[in-house]
Formats: C-alpha cells, sequence, structure tokens
C-alpha cells in the first residue's frame, strides 16, 4: 500500500524535523508490515526505504510534493521495479545559480541556436528517452511506475520538461533534454539525455537562465557528478539543504513556460535569437 502524508509548511529546524519524522514513520509502517522491509544503507543515503503493492498505481502528486519538500525523493531498481525506494542523500549536489558555469564553447553553441529548445513540449518524450539503459547504466532507476508518477506531476504543473531538437533528414528530431520537478521557488533535476554532442548540456544552460528570469533560487541536482561539478555545481549536507529549502518558500515571479514565452517574445521584439539572449544571460553567471 501506499503511504499516505499530510504537509504543514516548516522552516528552518522543524523542516528538518519534519523531514526525520516522515523516514521514521515510513520505517514505522515497515515494522507493522505495512511497507516491504528491506532497508539498505549506503554512504549515499540516510536510508532508502520501498513501498509496494501487487499493482502499484502512481504515486499521488501530493505525496511526490510532500517527499521533495521534506527533502526526500524516490528511484526504482530498474524499469519494471513495482517497488519504489525513498532516498535522503547525506550530501546535496546542488548548482548556485548566480555561479553557474558555462565555458566559452558551450555560449558560443548556445548563441548559435544549433538546437531549437522548448518547454514542456515532449514531456514524455524526455522521461522516456532518460529511462533508456545506457552504457554506464545498463539498469534504469526510472520504472515504469515513475514515469507514470512524474506524467501525473506534469499534468498538475510540477515537473517540466526542457527539449533541444535538431533537423535530420529534412525532419525536426529531439536530441537531448532533462526533466525534473518544481516546487515554491526549487527545482529538482531528475535527468538528462543527449543523442546530440552538447544537447544536455544546452538544456541544463537553458534551465538555469529560465530559473533566474522566472525567479528561482535552488535548483537541486541531487547526486554529484563530475560533469556537474565542472559546470559549477557544489555539495551541501542534508542538513543545509533543508535550510535552503525553508528560504525558497512562496512561488517565483513566473512559471518556466511562461518564462520560456517570454524569452523568445524578447528576442522577436529586440531582432535577435533565443540562444544570443540566453548566451548574454549566462555571461553574467560564469
Amino acid at each position: 500500500m501506499l503511504y499516505q502524508l499530510s504537509y504543514a509548511p516548516a522552516r528552518g529546524k522543524a523542516l528538518y524535523r519534519q523531514a526525520r519524522h516522515m523516514a521514521t514513520s515510513i520505517a514505522r509502517q515497515i515494522r507493522t508490515g505495512c511497507i516491504c522491509a528491506w532497508i539498505p544503507r549506503s554512504k549515499a543515503c540516510y536510508a532508502a526505504i520501498p513501498m509496494h503493492s501487487p499493482f502499484p498505481p502512481p504515486i499521488p502528486a501530493e505525496m511526490l510534493l510532500l517527499a521533495y519538500r521534506s527533502g526526500i525523493f524516490p528511484m526504482a531498481d530498474r524499469r519494471d521495479d513495482p517497488e519504489v525506494f525513498w532516498v535522503e542523500p547525506k550530501e546535496r549536489a546542488i548548482i548556485p545559480l548566480d555561479r553557474f558555469r558555462a565555458s566559452k564553447s558551450l555560449r558560443k553553441l548556445i548563441s548559435k541556436d544549433v538546437f531549437r529548445v522548448s518547454v514542456d513540449e515532449a514531456f514524455d518524450e524526455v522521461i522516456n528517452a532518460c529511462a533508456q539503459p545506457r552504457e554506464d547504466h545498463p539498469e534504469s532507476w526510472i520504472s515504469e511506475r515513475i514515469i507514470a508518477s512524474y506524467r501525473q506531476l506534469h499534468r498538475a504543473g510540477h515537473a517540466h520538461s526542457v527539449e533541444c531538437w535538431a533537423m535530420e533528414d529534412g525532419t525536426e528530431k529531439l536530441v537531448g533534454g532533462l526533466y525534473g520537478v518544481s516546487f515554491d521557488q526549487v527545482f529538482c533535476g531528475e535527468s538528462m539525455f543527449s543523442q546530440r554532442s552538447n544537447a544536455s548540456k544546452v538544456a541544463l544552460g537553458w534551465l538555469v537562465s529560465l530559473m533566474n528570469a522566472a525567479g528561482y533560487r535552488l535548483l537541486d541536482c541531487q547526486f554529484m557528478t563530475d560533469h556537474l561539478r565542472s559546470m559549477g555545481a557544489v555539495e551541501i549536507t542534508q542538513k543545509q539543504y533543508l535550510e535552503a529549502l525553508a528560504h525558497c518558500g512562496g512561488s517565483p515571479f513566473t512559471t518556466l513556460p511562461k518564462a520560456h514565452e517570454t524569452l523568445l517574445s524578447d528576442a522577436e521584439r529586440g531582432h535577435s535569437s533565443p540562444g544570443k539572449l540566453i548566451a548574454q544571460s549566462l555571461t553574467q553567471t560564469s
């Protein structure tokens, strides 16, 4: 069965206590037999706690948002895994929006508009592409249940995608992108993919620029990678992350799709290109 939770906003230490209470409550469900009782522990996580039902439905949107507001997110072991593990990292990777490092070559690539970049134009296609096996990750953590859950969250306006398109044989094709969860002034990047060199980097650069324009304050990357570190990501403790969440309450100036629409309009009125405006904004952060 799914573990249902209620959420009341909390700040500072109260938010941290609430997050720990959430993990403790789920652990209590395990002891009483309501949730599958396998709790792996590793350097990466305090605890990863699975929940299971014979025919698992999508995770309710309100439960997903509660989890993210508590510093916890779901993963699975494989594409067909019916179980979902709630993960609370000991350390979080974030990209400070004012310190995103876009290399000169990346800014040049963006300014040339090699890719057409869109927002929420192909969410289903992006999450499916991110879930495909890769050479370094033959098993995807993005299960069918997680895909269904985030599609539901997307329809509720709390999950967004950034897409990169390129022409191939006279047809425009999706060649890269990313998706993530949006709440308050926070965007949690879930996964990205690239079928063309640097497409995912371009998508990330656009995301940072649009987040700044929309009034977001925190870009959560969850786990550190060399790729993210090269673009300005830093690691903070889970406690520091929860404290950062506490300062990101309230709504941004606008949504990411609307920020994207405004950018396209500004480029047209200024007789410029969207890519040039994005590259100029990233010059200020690099």
